[in-house]
């Protein structure tokens, strides 16, 4: 059986080697291109894409006009990783918004019902490492998981195929069997 196949964009997370690793461990195979490289259409190439962190613009529309665009137009599901998901957010009319440096292990409550959360306990200690927060999900997607320092720390798009974390999903167990609750909708 053939491998499924994960487009990776990089952002400029540091810790891509380990984003893309978790979801070789998951069964897919990954290619990586940058925001600026992304291609036109996927043409049947990949089964899902990735967005990862960014320590920069996710405010810069312009930069990001042809990821946005591959994303809405795409028919496999997405997950945007912290400045991912951010960037997600602003695109579709949300605001970011100053807040508490979180850096470590972090508990989040999920909701349970939601397909991406079908191998974690209700609350989950996930990775964090920002400042910026999405304040409250943008039309056509909603809050999927909170905490006491974010109302958004997980979101999903109201036809459930985009979906986005706060917390960097690379690291900790809880993250990684949240991407295999992702990658069970692609694979």
């Amino acid at each position: 059986m053939a491998r499924s196949r994960v487009l990776v964009v990089n952002n400029g997370t540091l810790s891509l080697k380990q984003l893309r690793h978790r979801f070789e461990q998951l069964g897919s195979d990954t290619e990586t291109v940058d925001a600026a490289s992304v291609p036109d259409r996927l043409n049947g190439r990949y089964q899902a894409i990735v967005l990862s962190g960014t320590k920069v613009r996710a405010y810069d529309q312009d930069y990001y006009k042809p990821l946005v665009d591959l994303v809405m137009s795409a028919d496999v599901p997405v997950f945007g990783i912290c400045g991912g998901m951010q960037t997600l957010a602003v695109a579709a009319g949300g605001h970011l918004a100053e807040g508490v440096q979180r850096v470590g292990g972090h508990d989040v409550q999920v909701d349970k019902e939601e397909p991406i959360f079908a191998y974690v306990k209700p609350t989950v200690t996930v990775f964090q490492r920002h400042t910026l927060y999405v304040r409250e999900a943008p039309k056509g997607f909603r809050s999927i998981g909170r905490s006491e320092h974010a109302p958004v720390e997980f979101l999903r798009s109201d036809d459930g195929r985009i979906f986005g974390a706060q917390a960097h999903l690379e690291f900790r167990s809880d993250g990684l069997e949240i991407l295999r609750g992702f990658a069970r909708l692609y694979q």
